[in-house]
């Protein structure tokens, strides 16, 4: 009797051993089915695109919307993932994985820090994901870039500061130059092009990053402002619009008017500024032509179609890699050109421009 319930118990030893490898056997089988999905979610029509900050207004209100519009019209099942790295260069990072992991088949990155960006190009890439950097050249095997001359973009801002100086574009004229931030290659770009147009002609007299940020180009005006004196600043070269706002703020505080300030990318903010007079030129960067390209060479690379003639110049990026590029031209904007530009482009109606305020100035400009 013992002997029989031994082997009884031995029996079910067995027998919940044997469930129990089945278990494990199922568990992986489980993990396997996993990893298959994952995969066959790699092999989904579905494009990545990653922006650099919200503060810059063109990016969540121009940007990504005609960068959807453009992808659903040439493909009708594609996916667009979006995020916005918030001007934080380790989000983005995690933001490249996370579409990784979603199984992406192309990624559109405006890179908040190019050169940091580099590793995480380089994991999409190795998981056989096209890279295509937007705006901004990121460092790293990027597939593809499109932007706007940026060089270019600087003689037309220095350009556009000489012109409004007129007469006193004089060697012995200070002006103060406020940059963006020296993560962004497009800054180094915007710098050469605007020393290009400047040096010999006026005098730079206090240069300085203003970080894309407005507060901190507030705070670099008004340290140029003690070291230069109010009186001696003929003009001032802002790499941007945001930063021109805040720098026009410092101006005004500090009793300066009348003197040129530049600015870019056609914010509407800065395009008031041009009209009540506290902004004297910003630079023109068609939203809808570079998104419309953007999306384009996504959508070529993801079905696996030749971009040579789309992306037909090349760029060596920070890291040495010889990018094939397609290059848009910008465009100079003062009161003299709101009407045949952003305007005319559908960019901002009449009614925003001249809204509150800004009515009295426009009729003044001839803008109705």
């Amino acid at each position: 009797m013992n002997a029989m319930m031994r082997r009884v118990v031995i029996g079910t030893a067995a027998v919940s051993m044997a469930l129990s490898v089945a278990a494990c056997g199922k568990a992986g089988d489980d993990s396997s089915d996993s990893g298959s999905d994952s995969s066959s979610s790699s092999d989904s029509k579905t494009i990545g695109l990653l922006l650099p900050d919200s503060v810059t207004a063109r990016y969540e209100k121009f940007d990504k919307p005609f960068f959807q519009a453009k992808v659903e019209e040439l493909c009708a099942d594609c996916k667009v993932e979006y995020a916005n790295a918030a001007g934080d260069a380790a989000k983005q990072a995690q933001q490249v994985s996370s579409m990784i992991t979603k199984g992406v088949k192309v990624i559109v990155v405006s890179a908040q820090d190019s050169a940091a960006i580099k590793s995480s190009i380089q994991t999409a890439v190795d998981k056989g994901i096209k890279v295509i950097a937007y705006d901004r050249l990121a460092q790293g095997p990027v597939s593809a870039y499109i932007s706007f001359d940026n060089v270019k973009v600087g003689e037309l801002q220095g350009e556009a500061l000489l012109a409004s100086l007129g007469s006193k574009a004089t060697a012995k004229s200070k002006v103060v130059m406020i940059n963006g931030d020296d993560a962004d290659p497009n800054a180094g770009q915007f710098k050469k092009g605007a020393h290009n147009a400047l040096d010999g002609k006026v005098d730079i007299a206090y240069e300085q990053s203003g970080l894309w940020k407005d507060t901190v180009a507030s705070q670099k005006m008004s340290a140029a402002i003690t070291q230069l004196g109010a009186k001696k600043i003929a003009g001032v070269y802002a790499a941007n619009d945001g930063m021109a706002g805040g720098i026009a703020t410092t101006l005004k505080g500090a009793g300066i008017s009348g003197i040129p300030l530049t600015g870019q990318d056609a914010e509407l903010a800065g395009i008031q500024r041009i009209v009540a007079g506290t902004q004297s030129s910003t630079v023109y960067k068609a939203f809808k032509p570079e998104a419309d390209a953007a999306a384009q060479l996504a959508v070529n690379l993801l079905e696996g179609k030749d971009i040579k003639s789309l992306a037909n110049q090349t760029q060596t990026s920070g890291s040495g890699d010889k990018v094939p590029s397609q290059l848009l031209t910008p465009v100079s904007v003062t009161t003299d050109n709101i009407m045949d530009t952003v305007v005319k482009d559908k960019l901002y109606t009449v009614a925003e421009i001249c809204a509150g305020d800004y009515a009295k100035a426009c009729k003044e400009a001839g803008i109705e």
